[in-house]
C-alpha cells in the first residue's frame, strides 16, 4: 500500500513561486507514475502535470505549460511540482496521485488510472 503526502502549499502573491512535494511511503517508488491535479472552489478537479515511472515522459496542462515543472527524486521517494509565475487562477487544492506501471508506460492525464491519492495541499495566490 502506497501513502502519498503533499506539502509546500501556502499563500503567495501573483507572480510568485512555490514548490510542492509529493512524498511516498510504502510500495516501490521507482515503479510509480505520478500525476498532479488541482481543484479550485466550485470547480471540477483538473489535470496539472504528470511524470512517468522512468521520468522520461512528462506532460503538462496547457494552462501551466512553461510555468510549472514536474520532476522526481527516486532516492527521496518524492515528486516535485515547481510552480513559477503563479496567478490567482492557480488557486486550488493540489493533490498528487500515483500508479504502479511497467517501465515503458508513459505518463497519463486520466485520473481514473491512478490508484493512490494524497489529501492535497492548498495553494492560494493573491492578486
Amino acid at each position: 500500500q502506497v501513502q502519498l503526502v503533499e506539502s509546500g502549499g501556502g499563500l503567495v502573491q501573483a507572480g510568485g513561486s512555490l514548490r510542492l512535494s509529493c512524498a511516498a511511503s510504502g510500495g516501490t517508488f521507482s515503479r510509480l507514475g505520478v500525476g498532479w491535479y488541482r481543484q479550485a472552489p466550485g470547480k471540477e478537479r483538473e489535470f496539472v502535470a504528470a511524470i512517468s515511472r522512468s521520468g522520461n515522459d512528462l506532460d503538462y496542462a496547457e494552462s501551466v505549460k512553461g510555468r510549472f515543472t514536474i520532476s522526481r527524486e527516486n532516492d527521496k521517494k518524492t515528486v516535485y511540482l515547481q510552480m513559477e509565475g503563479l496567478q490567482p487562477e492557480d488557486t486550488a487544492v493540489y493533490s498528487c496521485a500515483a500508479r504502479s506501471t511497467i517501465l515503458s508506460v508513459p505518463s497519463t492525464r486520466d485520473h481514473q488510472s491512478y490508484t493512490y491519492w494524497g489529501r492535497g495541499t492548498r495553494v492560494t495566490v493573491s492578486s
